[in-house]
């Protein structure tokens, strides 16, 4: 089954140490791509998915701004982040299940396993569409995509290096 991922119901969120005290986050509001999966048959699944980078927002434009700039995604020059997989198996249990693929991020690619706790079963909404949803996890060091940036404040750094990432998708297909 082919679903197309709903960038009006689906967020990419992200998470990182913020002066070693506190979490401070954002999220991407425009994530699209598609998803192939047969719950009988995960191992034949295969996601492609790329997030506009313009689309983060944190809450402050400010920091917005810096985030998207060259010290982080460098959004001018790379305004998407991509991810393909193909490789899914089952995880550590029932409905749950190991995405492995490649991120490109900031014109990196790097390796990456996503854990997706469960996908939900079909629904129809009202317009006769059928519907899936899934959350998934992952952690990244951001280093090992180019972003660097750091400043030492109070005997510490002002950020992590690794950065938590959850994707809430919901996909949709013509009802067969």
């Amino acid at each position: 089954m082919t679903y197309q991922i709903d960038p009006k119901h689906s967020a990419a969120r992200f998470k990182v140490r913020h002066m070693m005290i506190a979490n401070v986050g954002g999220e991407f509001n425009s994530v699209s791509g598609s998803v192939d999966f047969d719950a009988a048959k995960p191992e034949h699944s295969r996601i492609e998915a790329s997030i506009d980078v313009n689309s983060l927002h944190t809450g402050d434009p400010q920091r917005d701004g810096h985030i998207k700039g060259g010290d982080f995604f460098d959004a001018a020059q790379f305004p998407a982040i991509t991810f393909r997989a193909g490789q899914v198996a089952p995880g550590a249990g029932g409905n749950s299940y190991k995405v492995a693929g490649d991120l490109t991020l900031r014109g990196v690619t790097k390796p990456v396993t996503l854990h997706v706790d469960s996908v939900s079963p079909e629904v129809t909404d009202p317009w006769g569409l059928q519907r899936r949803g899934l959350s998934a996890t992952t952690t990244i060091n951001r280093k090992d995509f180019g972003m660097a940036w750091n400043a030492e404040v109070g005997g510490g750094m002002m950020l992590s290096e690794n950065v938590e990432i959850t994707l809430d998708l919901e996909m949709t297909r013509a009802a067969s």
